[in-house]
């Protein structure tokens, strides 16, 4: 038989055999996708967080992952700093006026600035002591008034009605020689009492504490004509707590609140829309003051912070919630640190201090 007819049978018979051969056996199903638990759980203080995440939420206490405001809001606290000079009660400017430094909060805050009373005379060891026997501070143009008082937590500042306000008008100022027209910046410490629902919860209490904020900064506005800056902070630690008050993760949370809170102002001043948890922080419309972080407090008690920070159980009372004595010093340095060296506040708080 010629090759040509035997190759031509082969491939026929091959032929044959391929169409009378069982398919190919179909793919192996895919496997299923297992979510796990989020990896991004550990408490890392919100300076040291920075590109990191906490349950999806980037660190850094400003936008972006980092430390500083950006420039646009940089340059905006700047020009409202500037606006910083003595008034007198009417509001108008005056070489023998005044302008007023107060804080705003609840018992921590109070202790940490002044006393726990709320009322003066000042502990030598608290915010307001130290500043008091600083000869570099401003002692002449600017006066400095505790408006924190136990239990006046973030509700209890929500209106521009509340007796809260009314009682820093009639108990603080007033006896000064003050009025309202003179303060000028506001330093902001503020939690929810018993929180219980963590992140990432939709209804988590750091999204509560972040509406009960956007509402307070709308009622310090009304309150305060001439607010030119806020300075907020967040809690201390609170893995010592023996108590429901507010324990972790809840106190580190409500840095995220802070956080939010100035983002929100910060992206709807470019345009964008606020955050709806927030509301409108809209300072050229006068919704509200231009908002910045003042110190941020948190660290944990085991591991110190990049700038050493580590809260031990000393530092705390019985209930592992409010600052000893040791504690509100700690907190007092701090605070008096950043017055003295910060940026927006440095031309004003001290006597040779400069702002560029």
């Amino acid at each position: 038989m010629p090759a040509r007819c035997r190759a031509l049978i082969g491939l026929v018979f091959a032929s044959a055999l391929a169409g009378c051969a069982a398919p190919p056996p179909p793919p192996p199903p895919p496997k299923p996708v297992v979510v796990g638990p989020p990896t991004d759980t550990v408490k890392i203080p919100l300076t040291d967080l920075l590109a990191r995440t906490y349950y999806g939420n980037p660190g850094g206490i400003y936008p972006g992952g980092i430390n500083q405001p950006p420039i646009d809001h940089d340059s905006a606290a700047r020009a409202r700093r500037n606006l910083i000079k003595p008034l007198d009660v009417n509001g108008d400017e005056s070489s023998l006026g005044k302008f007023v430094l107060v804080s705003i909060g609840m018992s921590n805050a109070t202790q940490e600035w002044c006393s726990q009373n709320s009322g003066p005379p000042c502990a030598p060891w608290t915010f307001m002591g130290k500043a008091a026997a600083d000869p570099n501070v401003n002692h002449y143009t600017m006066v400095i008034v505790n408006g924190a008082a136990d239990g006046q937590d973030a509700p209890a500042w929500t209106s521009s009605s509340s007796a809260a306000y009314e009682r820093i008008k009639v108990a603080r100022l007033a006896p000064l020689g003050l009025s309202e027209n003179q303060v000028q910046a506001v330093w902001v410490k503020l939690d929810d009492q018993k929180p219980s629902l963590s992140l990432p919860a939709d209804s988590a209490d750091a999204r509560i504490l972040l509406t009960n904020l956007g509402m307070v900064m709308r009622a310090l506005r009304v309150r305060y004509p001439y607010l030119r800056l806020v300075f907020l902070s967040s809690r201390t630690y609170g893995g010592y707590a023996t108590t429901d008050l507010n324990p972790e993760p809840y106190a580190y949370e409500s840095g995220f609140s802070v956080k939010w809170l100035i983002e929100s102002q910060i992206n709807e001043m470019r345009g964008q829309p606020a955050n709806p948890l927030a509301g409108t922080l809209d300072y050229n419309k006068r919704a509200a003051p231009l908002l910045l972080w003042g110190p941020y407090f948190w660290a944990n008690g085991v591991t110190a912070r990049s700038d050493g920070l580590v809260w031990q159980r000393q530092d705390f009372e019985e209930d592992g919630m409010h600052p000893s004595q040791i504690g509100e010093a700690k907190i007092a340095d701090r605070l008096l640190d950043f017055f003295k060296n910060s940026p927006y506040t440095r031309c004003w708080f001290v006597t040779s201090g400069y702002c560029l």
